[in-house]
């Protein structure tokens, strides 16, 4: 008994098939589609889809197999190169806390203190030895530049000089 105020619609006795009246081409695939309701009618249309889903299918399968498989390998020499850095750090780590425990001793405080500051102990000579460092010979002309090429000049022929 189905009410009239309401706004389901009656269902029919007996359920229909999916192959009734050309409604499904899925219940019968033996039997031919109508030429208007083929998706497409034209062998170039036709193409054209076929191509369309095989590119669909061919960017699922780059998608779910391709680019992993690529990454996994990327990552597996990532992996390698930074193994081999840390290798490479934990040495020079080593070769740090050596020295550190080395520089602890007197022994080694006197030594960092020669080469860092200078330290000199009681009974030792200290001497110095600076270079001259290069003077430019391109100034311009004019004073005070002129004075300066004239003593460089002097300087350069006094060193030739024997």
């Amino acid at each position: 008994m189905a009410r009239r105020d309401s706004a389901t619609v009656d269902r029919p006795r007996t359920r229909p098939s999916a192959a009734d009246h050309g409604r499904s081409r899925v219940g019968d695939p033996t039997r031919p589609v109508a030429v208007e309701r083929r998706l497409a009618t034209g062998r170039r249309t036709t193409w054209l889809l076929g191509l369309a889903a095989l590119a669909i299918a061919g960017a699922f399968a780059v998608t779910l197999f391709v680019l992993p498989v690529r990454d996994y390998f990327k990552q597996t020499e990532t992996i390698a190169e930074r193994e081999s850095q840390l290798e490479r750090l934990e040495a020079v780590n080593a070769d740090l806390t050596a020295e550190v425990a080395r520089l602890r001793t007197a022994d080694g405080v006197r030594e960092g203190a020669r080469e860092e500051i200078g330290y000199v102990e009681a009974g030792d000579d200290r001497t110095s030895v600076v270079d001259e460092g290069v003077v430019p010979t391109d100034l311009p002309d004019g004073w005070p530049y002129s004075v300066v090429t004239a003593i460089a000049d002097l300087r350069r022929t006094q060193a030739d000089a024997p």
